[in-house]
């Protein structure tokens, strides 16, 4: 079983920069593949992006390239989402999940974290 928490969500202007992390526990952090998750409201749940048990490989959902980058601490046992140049569609309910496949199907991702929220004002 894996445990994730999300933290770092909050309001930011249009333009700005926040960053999302999420601390998992009860395996062998590097031994997961992270993923980004987001769900809008009224909207069904989308992949952002997703990073390997080494953070040698990462995958961006194209909405989001050039603008967020995910990165890993292995010894922190913690995913980042470094979001820049957020826009007010970037508003959403931001989920950490864990899997042991790389990708950015929900379908590959067994775990998931309880969700934080980023509103972006423009």
């Amino acid at each position: 079983q894996v445990q994730l928490v999300e933290s770092g969500g909050g309001l930011v202007q249009a333009g700005g920069s926040l960053r999302l992390s999420c601390v998992a526990s009860g395996r062998t952090f590097r031994s997961l593949v992270m993923g980004w998750f987001r769900q809008a409201p009224g909207k069904e749940r989308e992949s952002v992006a997703a990073i390997t048990g080494s953070g040698a490989a990462t995958r961006y959902v194209d909405s989001v390239k050039g603008r967020f980058t995910i990165s890993r601490d292995n010894t922190k046992n913690t995913v980042y989402l470094q979001m820049n140049n957020v826009k007010a569609e970037d508003t959403a309910i931001y989920y950490c999940a864990a899997g042991e496949l790389i990708g950015l199907s929900q379908n590959f991702y067994d775990y998931w974290g309880q969700g934080t929220q980023v509103t972006v004002s423009s």
